[in-house]
């Protein structure tokens, strides 16, 4: 078999897969996936069901690559701002801007994150629930990196990450039930908030 029919048969093989996860994601936006059928999903796709299982085993599975294609990608894009120069203000500011900006192009994605954070599935909760942590140890990662983290603790620098991904994760659903006619209000009261919880981080260590 030549190089040539390897590559369009992979290349294949990926349409197919991205053709499922899409005609999920469009059946999402009206059910949980709790309720979503196999072959409601291959027959949205225009794919057999047998073609399926050779990408998931399950749509658990398929919630799953879901997950990691809306939360994976952004791991990147907040790493880029946590290593920015500049202040953490100005970082903290410009991560609320990645959030909007990725929520604004792909509703959809978190509005099943958000729908199934806490949804029927239960490796679907698990995999947002450990997205959501690997964010947590990565800004406490970067915070423990900046002089105003001297005497803190690896549990508070990963508590104060933690705040930090929960301020996320609310904007971002509060992004949602805005839509884009709301999005510089949420954006607005999003960075005061931040501001709120770095004033507080100032004066942690003040009692000790």
């Amino acid at each position: 078999m030549s190089h040539t029919s390897v590559g369009i048969r992979q290349t294949q093989k990926l349409r197919t897969r991205q053709a499922l996860l899409d005609a999920a994601l469009v059946l999402l936006e009206h059910q949980s996936l709790s309720s979503l059928g196999l072959r409601e999903v291959t027959r949205a796709a225009g794919v057999t069901p047998t073609a399926f299982y050779r990408h998931f085993e399950d749509t658990a599975a398929l919630g799953v690559a879901l997950v990691e294609e809306t939360l994976g990608s952004l791991h990147g894009l907040i790493a880029a701002v946590l290593v920015e120069t500049g202040d953490s203000e100005q970082r903290l500011d410009r991560s609320v801007e990645v959030i909007a900006r990725h929520v604004g192009a792909q509703p959809a994605h978190f509005r099943f994150i958000a729908r199934e954070q806490h949804g029927g599935v239960g490796p679907v909760r698990e995999a947002i629930a450990a997205q959501l942590r690997r964010f947590a140890e990565e800004v406490a990662c970067a915070l423990g990196q900046e002089p105003g983290a001297a005497g803190w603790s690896a549990e508070d620098l990963l508590m104060l990450g933690g705040l930090y991904v929960d301020h996320m994760v609310i904007t971002t659903s509060t992004l949602l039930e805005a839509g884009p006619e709301g999005e510089e209000e949420v954006v607005r009261v999003a960075r005061r908030r931040l501001r709120l919880v770095s004033i507080g981080r100032e004066h942690w260590l003040d009692e000790s």
